[in-house]
């Protein structure tokens, strides 16, 4: 082999080791901009590494038990209230579902993997059938949850909802004290961000936007 020879196989190498290293350099610049997206995405979600949230079992509307596993894979828009609430409960769940609408707008897609629940905080009155007659009011995705008063204590526990029975104990017509909030949790159940009672609609199909993927 001559010398001519030799110095164009060392300039083939050299152009060949030159295009592997440029290739390894995109692979790790591309995959260190996944990953700091991610992170990005986890810092910016003001409820990421917050201690609410967890399995749970509960009744819907229909009768049947649906627990944290059966929602696995789907994003939570979570209420929490009665439905014999003379006028907070009802105006929030009407906000919550006015803002899944709008999303539902903007790109059905994403929307299709957010279900919007309302797990109720006074199960004595809120049967199956009494939380059907509420959340067909709505939205026609919305699922009602209630239970026995153990399992919506223990559900309201995880998500850390205060709720508390005002009143004399034996009347039966009674208001509920008790947490105005929404969460937005995420398809593992991880909680992502909340909406406070002054939230629009607009403002939590912007949030649903911005947190679903």
């Amino acid at each position: 082999m001559t010398s001519a020879m030799i110095r164009i196989q060392s300039k083939r190498l050299m152009l060949i080791l030159f295009a592997v290293a440029l290739i390894s350099l995109g692979v790790g610049v591309t995959a260190w901009k996944l990953t700091a997206g991610r992170q990005v995405e986890a810092i910016d979600a003001p409820l990421a590494g917050a201690k609410i949230g967890g399995p749970f079992r509960l009744i819907d509307q229909d009768g049947k038990v649906l627990s944290s596993e059966s929602l696995k894979g789907r994003y939570r828009l979570m209420y929490f209230g009665y439905t014999y609430c003379p006028d907070i409960c009802p105006t929030d769940v009407q906000k919550m579902s006015q803002g899944l609408r709008a999303f539902e707008a903007q790109d059905s897609k994403r929307a299709a993997t957010v279900q919007p629940i309302m797990v109720t905080i006074d199960p004595e009155r809120d049967t199956p059938a009494v939380m059907k007659q509420f959340v067909r009011a709505f939205h026609p995705r919305l699922i009602g949850l209630t239970g026995s008063p153990a399992q919506v204590k223990a559900a309201l526990s995880t998500f850390a909802i205060y709720a508390r029975r005002a009143g004399p104990p034996a009347a039966t017509d009674y208001l509920m004290d008790h947490s105005a909030i929404m969460y937005l949790m995420g398809p593992d159940g991880e909680p992502i961000t909340f909406f406070a009672r002054d939230a629009t609609p607009d403002q939590i199909a912007a949030d649903l936007a911005k947190y679903v993927r």
